[in-house]
């Protein structure tokens, strides 16, 4: 079995040559260390490794199941990571300047928490907790564990997020390094490739990934097998820097680990040819055994022919390890801000797009604190984005056509403590959902924009129209969404999510120039709601937002010439929404809501209120977007989808007439 995976390992050695010659010759650890030291360093490296194979293996046949295998490829890889390449404080992980780990990979997690007990930080009681309900070592990784930089288990996310944390060290002029695991089977997802396509642009010499190559994924060989070559040919034409290492060698990984930091003008990959269940006989390289744990039963007789095979590396180490503590920096206050935006005084009489508001709003809110950041898909002339480009270069990330990427990237950025705002068009955020939702698993605090919502957009046509943002924001746990009609409640959304240090938040902005409705010293909340009018007399409630708003007070005016009242509430909170006033304004209104949205009615702010007072005896009408839109002027599009003025007093009447 081994004399074959060495035979197949020739192209690996032969390139490894080149890179050992040059790191002799160079400054790098291992150069410099005596040779003695040097010995008895490997020595302990593959002794860590071989503890955390046995640690891997006793906590996922404890659990009854989990990644054995996954981890056992990867143990030696991560040991010469922790315990020779990264300078970290293990007893300081909020240490500014620690390097950084993603374990992309994430099913892998056993070998991560192998990791951290051989470090100190975890028990071989805390160990056997893994993927119980009441243990934060689960199944794939969150930060539940302190340690887990964020969540990942949902492959081709890990190396947009170390993108992230690598712009923020630059950002902040730090000098650490951040290491992504990749697993093979991974690449062939898009988003590693919009990632790995940026960390080239940025030249991001200080990011570091580590391609786990064992072969197999959960059914079936990889695309690729063993082709390291294809990997290195792929990821050089992307502008990465790329070594080729035998990933069961101590020796390799640790030149090649030395290597990577030599780089200076781009990313580096260290392609690691490794097997899955390495070290196993019954499993080592062989298909069938992804995500299945040993029985009980089985594990003791696994463990003594473990040892039999790594003997010499089985034996306690006499090496005295300690970390490699980064350079000391000073640390950041960890006092929580309230960030508070200068509201500019408008024009009574001057129409501005919320998109727009937005824009100005970014501009004032990065004046008041070096830590917000701001990342857009190439439509920053669109969202606005670029007044805050213009002003804050070095904050400011072009994240180009890559939504995927660019949210994956927000998470490392608010992992390393700044305050993110991501923006693009409201419907190309749906093709980066899965970030989203991982994100929110995290609990990252991520601020999105997305404008140019509804039909409203007008003659663009339904590709660019974002109708299915709220229902997809809402299903994420613990979001928030924004919705203001004008500039006055844009700037105070916005005000809103800065201060937000938990979970998404997400502001819906319009295309269409929106008249003040609201005066600069109007105060908003999360789960808050405007009612705008309301009489003793109303007929109905008009619960609105955003571009409807405007229709819902249009419809009011041309009522009121006909002696027919109703009420008008501005929903800018969607979720969470203030059932409580809703329930309130509809019982005084006969027990009758209209509301009205340019959104899908699936899953939209209509279903939301009918939600909030299903309980109540109130009969709710929703008015939304409910057939295919077309491109035409944005009147056109509103009356076509019955979402305008004339639908709105149409159904009020209707009303009257029961």
């Amino acid at each position: 079995m081994l004399s074959d995976f060495y035979q197949k390992s020739i192209v690996c050695v032969m390139k490894f040559a080149l890179v050992q010659a040059a790191c002799y010759h160079s400054k790098c650890n291992f150069a410099n260390t005596l040779e003695s030291d040097m010995d008895s360093l490997q020595t302990f490296l593959e002794h860590v490794a071989y503890n955390m194979r046995v640690s891997s293996l006793k906590m996922t046949t404890q659990a009854g199941s989990g990644h054995p295998t996954s981890a056992l490829s990867a143990a030696d890889l991560v040991a010469a990571l922790f315990f020779y390449a990264m300078h970290f404080d293990p007893q300081d992980p909020q240490n500014s300047n620690n390097d950084r780990f993603i374990l992309s990979k994430g099913h892998a997690s056993p070998i991560l928490y192998a990791a951290w007990k051989e470090l100190g930080v975890l028990s071989e009681q805390d160990l056997m907790t893994y993927r119980r309900f009441d243990s934060c070592l689960e199944g794939h990784p969150t930060p539940r564990f302190s340690r887990s930089e964020a969540a990942t288990g949902s492959l081709g996310q890990g190396l947009s997020i170390g993108v992230g944390m690598t712009l923020s060290a630059r950002i902040d002029h730090l000098d650490f390094y951040t290491y992504v695991m990749l697993g093979d089977s991974e690449v062939a997802e898009g988003s590693v490739w919009e990632a790995a396509q940026l960390a080239s642009f940025y030249k991001l010499n200080h990011l570091v990934a580590i391609l786990d190559c064992n072969r197999l994924g959960q059914t079936t060989q990889t695309m690729e097998g063993h082709d390291v070559g294809m990997f290195v040919e792929r990821f050089a034409a992307f502008g990465w820097h790329t070594l080729v290492v035998n990933g069961h060698d101590m020796h390799d990984c640790m030149i090649a680990f030395d290597q990577a930091k030599k780089m200076r003008d781009k990313p580096t990959i260290i392609i690691a040819k490794t097997l899955k269940g390495y070290g196993i006989d019954q499993a080592e390289n062989k298909n069938g055994f992804h995500g299945k744990a040993f029985s009980k039963e089985e594990l003791p007789a696994i463990l003594e022919h473990m040892q039999q095979r790594f003997a010499d590396a089985s034996k306690k180490s006499d090496y005295a390890w300690s970390p490699q503590l980064p350079t000391q920096k000073s640390k950041k206050n960890d006092e929580k801000k309230l960030l508070k935006i200068t509201m500019p005084k408008f024009e009574s009489d001057k129409k501005i797009a919320t998109r727009k508001a937005y824009g100005l709003a970014l501009v004032q809110l990065g004046e008041s604190m070096s830590d917000v950041v701001c990342l857009d898909a190439e439509v920053k002339n669109s969202t606005y984005a670029e007044f805050f480009a213009d002003k804050f270069p070095d904050r400011f990330i072009q994240s180009f056509i890559a939504e995927q990427n660019m949210v994956g990237m927000a998470v490392g950025l608010a992992a390393r403590g700044k305050i993110p705002f991501a923006s693009t068009f409201a419907a190309f955020f749906t093709r980066a959902f899965d970030q989203i939702r991982m994100a929110a698993i995290g609990r990252a605090p991520l601020r999105f924009v997305g404008s140019h919502a509804g039909v409203s957009i007008g003659q663009d046509g339904p590709s660019q129209m974002g109708l299915e943002d709220i229902a997809m924001m809402r299903t994420i746990p613990d979001s928030v969404i924004l919705y203001p009609c004008d500039a006055v409640s844009t700037f105070k959304s916005v005000e809103l999510m800065a201060n937000r240090s938990t979970g998404i938040s997400y502001l819906r902005t319009t295309r269409a120039e929106t008249p003040h409705v609201y005066d600069v010293d109007e105060t908003f909340e999360i789960g808050g709601c405007k009612i705008l009018k309301q009489s003793d007399h109303d007929v109905v409630c008009v619960v609105a937002a955003g571009i409807t708003l405007f229709e819902a007070l249009k419809a009011y005016d041309l009522l009121q010439k006909e002696d027919i009242s109703i009420a008008v509430i501005d929903l800018y909170c969607v979720k969470p929404l203030d059932s409580q006033a809703l329930i309130k304004v509809a019982q005084k209104a006969n027990g009758n809501i209209i509301t009205i949205e340019d959104h899908y009615l699936e899953g939209g702010l209509g279903e939301a209120v009918v939600y909030a007072v299903r309980n109540e005896n109130i009969q709710v009408r929703c008015l939304a977007v409910t057939k295919l839109p077309r491109s035409g002027k944005p009147e056109e599009l509103l009356a076509y989808e019955a979402i305008d003025a004339a639908a709105i007093i149409k159904s009020v009447k209707e009303y009257l007439k029961r």
